[in-house]
């Protein structure tokens, strides 16, 4: 596994309160649902949200059947399972998205908002995501834009070093990227998917503004500016409808997981763990109240 791209570990963290609750981001918040939902389809059969943390925008997919809330923390999973409840559509995956374990041609529509920057291996990222997306989907992205007029200005200054207008992504935390919104689709488009329509989003993310202006009309404002993203991509923050690959099949009914190390089909659960059946492999993977843990093979 020592060729696996490094992961950003939430485990344990208070993303939540510390980030979200209390902290004056209803505006972002409300903007990301408003493109969100222009985007994504409103019904289906499978939808994945990749890094859905504690299910912040889980309320927003009522329209599906089956929902995966898939992230890396098994805690803040874990605080996404408490306030959803005995909802049965929903189902909480703990994994590495460089080797997630679904079989193939799983998800109708797959979710990932505000954590592509974590990714220091994009390319590798979109290989998977393009191998469990289901023929003819869709692929809603959010991506952080390095091309935004905060990093424009700041380069024109000269207070920042990194050009804005380079396609390579910039890393300025620890695994913390920014990405140029042409450098996205070339990536996209190398492993099969289709980037269609981009919406800007969180244009007046300043706080000066946000503590002047009603958040109410700031998110107005917002939405009326989302509709120029496929003019130009200015916003720190880019939407993008991307449709899937339209080579492949969808899966077998009721083929659902699969090894994450080897990709062979997993059978039902037995004691609390999924074994897998490729006598190379035989890795087992637990499942612990409602959570299923693909992060460590258990032995």
């Amino acid at each position: 596994m020592s060729d696996i791209p490094p992961v950003c570990d939430y485990e344990g963290s208070d993303y939540r309160t510390r980030f979200w609750e209390g902290q004056g981001r209803d505006y972002e918040d409300q903007v990301e649902r408003i493109a969100l939902r222009r985007l994504m389809p409103p019904t289906g059969e499978t939808l994945i949200e990749i890094g859905a943390g504690y299910g912040r925008l889980a309320n927003e997919y009522h329209g599906y059947n089956k929902v995966v809330l898939f992230d890396y923390s098994r805690s803040l999973l874990r605080e996404a399972q408490a306030h959803l409840g005995d909802d049965l559509r929903f189902i909480y995956v703990a994994g590495n998205w460089y080797n997630m374990p679904f079989v193939d041609g799983l998800f109708s529509t797959m979710v990932q908002i505000r954590t592509l920057h974590h990714a220091a291996d994009v390319p590798a990222l979109f290989h998977e995501l393009a191998r469990i997306a289901r023929p003819h989907g869709r692929y809603i992205l959010e991506f952080a834009n390095k091309k935004n007029l905060k990093a424009i200005a700041r380069y024109a200054a000269r207070r920042q070093e990194w050009s804005p207008f380079t396609g390579e992504p910039v890393e300025f935390a620890a695994l913390n990227f920014d990405f140029h919104p042409q450098w996205i689709r070339q990536q996209l488009l190398a492993v099969g998917f289709a980037p269609q329509r981009a919406l800007t989003v969180s244009h007046y993310r300043f706080g000066p503004l946000k503590k002047t202006i009603p958040t109410g009309l700031l998110v107005k404002l917002d939405a009326i500016a989302q509709r120029t993203g496929n003019w130009w991509q200015l916003s720190p923050s880019v939407f993008l409808e991307v449709h899937h690959p339209a080579s492949g099949s969808p899966t077998a009914p009721h083929h659902f997981f699969a090894c994450p190390t080897c990709k062979t089909l997993l059978g039902a659960m037995v004691n609390g763990r999924l074994a897998c059946p490729n006598p190379a492999c035989g890795h087992q993977w637990r499942v612990e109240n409602g959570l299923y843990d693909f992060k460590e093979p258990q032995n």
